[in-house]
């Protein structure tokens, strides 16, 4: 008796426990510094949970936090960032239902064509990590000159990339213009899809319990048309990715970062097929080439 009562006051009383949605700042998951949240909701409107509601300040902290991790990341060995980057992806793989219920509710497809999504989202971070050893072979070069000289051009990474995530492919999408920064040595500050937040934040967590290290992706949720000004002209990011940006602010967002000389990748049209498969520019996108002289030894 006393064990179906047990039984019926169990798993059908329990009461679920809500998650609170926090950003990814340096390896930690804060709240927004302005207490701000808001709802998100699936594409019929049914609530699916509290983000935080990232603020400028968000941004600055999260700039910072890229900018202290860039030096170790980009001075790691391309081998190396290739098998942190591949462990990212063995972690996305345990987490698969988890990515698959949420890529479906946010997107609002079905669990099949969800699937797909996070196979491809899994398989294109596996495609980055096994190019981090072969930029410098595909995209330098040794110069033939005339004289007692050698001469080599090598590909570095730029710095610090502000992202805006494509705003309708919750996990594909942000995974395909995520991992070429990463891959490249980079570091980067990422501001989500507003509307379809969940999958970044599951990947935020993988990447704080992979090999990761702390500052290299920062990934802030809230409103792209707020955040976008700040990143767009502040002094210490060295590029942009336009993808997920506010239509009615690209313009002024490549006005803003001229004037810090950033480099600059363009948003399409309209959201492109991310389940085609990619090429290298992205990788070159945020590369800059060091050409170094050295003379012949006697």
């Amino acid at each position: 008796m006393s064990e179906n009562r047990f039984a019926r006051g169990g798993a059908a009383d329990r009461v679920t426990v809500a998650k609170t949605f926090k950003l990814f700042i340096g390896g930690a998951f804060p709240r927004s510094e302005s207490g701000r949240s808001y709802p998100v909701s699936d594409p019929k409107g049914k609530f699916l949970a509290n983000a935080s509601q990232a603020s400028r300040k968000d941004a600055r902290e999260a700039v910072s936090a890229a900018r202290k991790a860039f030096g170790k990341w980009s001075g790691a060995t391309a081998y190396n960032r290739g098998q942190v980057l591949y462990r990212v992806a063995e972690l996305m793989e345990g987490r698969r239902e988890q990515f698959v219920s949420e890529v479906a509710a946010s997107e609002g497809i079905p669990a099949k064509r969800a699937q797909s999504l996070v196979d491809a989202a899994i398989d294109r971070w596996v495609w980055y990590a096994g190019w981090t050893d072969k930029i410098a072979t595909v995209l330098g070069a040794a110069n033939p000159v005339a004289g007692p000289y050698f001469s080599f051009t090598v590909p570095e990474p730029t710095g610090v990339v502000a992202v805006f995530a494509p705003q309708e492919s919750s996990l594909l999408g942000l995974v395909s213009v995520l991992a070429p920064v990463v891959a490249s040595g980079n570091t980067a500050v990422v501001v989500t899809s507003k509307d379809r937040p969940l999958p970044s934040i599951t990947l935020s967590e993988v990447l704080a319990t992979s090999d990761v290290p702390g500052g290299v992706v920062n990934i802030l949720t809230g409103s792209a048309v707020e955040l976008a000004p700040w990143l767009a002209s502040h002094a210490d990011v060295n590029a942009l990715d336009l993808t997920g940006a506010p239509s009615i602010l690209r313009a002024e967002l490549e006005k803003a970062a001229a004037g810090t000389v950033k480099r600059v990748l363009r948003a399409p049209s309209a959201e492109q097929d991310w389940t085609k498969q990619p090429d290298i520019s992205r990788l070159r996108a945020y590369l800059e080439a060091k050409t170094v002289w050295h003379p012949l030894g006697v």
